[in-house]
């Protein structure tokens, strides 16, 4: 199997990484041509464009400029571990150990507006460009246009070993649409994670994410392998309910925590 996560806007590159083992990225040549488009604009234009205050702009201005098609220690840093939103927060991929990572890098692939594939020890320099953006490039008039099917096309690659291959959507929608679903061969799989409020069992937002993040440290930790194991994730009070469960989406619901 392998799992799909969003990338977060919250990024540490403070703390240093606890492991030297790293990647390159895979996508460097589009990278390039997005950064190019993007060091092009204005910090007004890169604050309408991505609805950013004008310290947010100016901040990511600075980092398209600073951009380098060579990524070093220097620059860059493992991308689960420079990530830090509230999925990459209940992953916690700073307390793993380079084993458990070295199973996250072949089972967990983090989509990006701008890197498009990220693996997790990929080296990544900061930026900010979530994939719903509509940045304009010579090919396209927006990511998902610009990426058209290159992402299905690497999941593809990296499933063809495999006789029943699934990809386990772990994913916001806005990034998840980047995966072109014709051109994807695998089978996918959802997991929905919901919590009682007022009567009724909603997807709340902050809390998903991080399910999301505590879904895949329980994959990483128990080196899950087919889609009947996910069933047994229980962090944060989650229980798997089959009634409200379908073959491909599988919905972990729980009661709000006491007061």
């Amino acid at each position: 199997m392998l799992f799909l996560l969003s990338p977060a806007k919250a990024l540490d590159y403070a703390t240093p990484a606890h492991l030297d083992a790293h990647t390159q990225p895979l996508f460097t040549r589009q990278s390039t041509e997005l950064i190019a488009a993007l060091k092009a604009k204005s910090p007004q234009q890169i604050a309408s464009l991505m609805k950013l205050s004008d310290a947010l702009a100016g901040l990511n201005a600075a980092r398209y400029e600073a951009w380098s098609p060579t990524f070093t220690a220097h620059n860059s840093k493992q991308a689960v571990l420079a990530f830090n939103g509230d999925v990459y927060e209940a992953l916690d991929a700073k307390t793993l150990t380079g084993t458990q990572l070295d199973w996250a890098q072949n089972h967990l692939c983090i989509l990006s507006g701008l890197y498009g594939v990220l693996r997790p020890l990929d080296w990544m320099q900061p930026y900010r460009l979530e994939m719903g953006t509509a940045l304009a490039t010579a090919k396209a008039k927006n990511l998902y246009q610009f990426w058209g099917p290159q992402i299905a096309d690497y999941l593809n690659t990296r499933t063809a070993t495999h006789p029943s291959p699934v990809i386990v959507n772990l994913a916001s929608v806005e990034y998840f649409k980047s995966v072109d679903r014709k051109a994807l061969q695998a089978r996918v799989v959802t997991c929905v994670f919901e919590e009682l409020r007022d009567g009724k069992y909603k997807v709340i937002s902050f809390m998903a994410k991080r399910a999301r993040g505590l879904m895949m440290r329980y994959a990483i930790e128990n080196e899950l392998s087919s889609v009947k194991s996910l069933e047994g994730f229980d962090a944060d009070g989650y229980v798997f309910d089959p009634g409200a469960s379908a073959p491909d989406t599988l919905v972990f619901r729980r009661q709000p925590p006491a007061a």
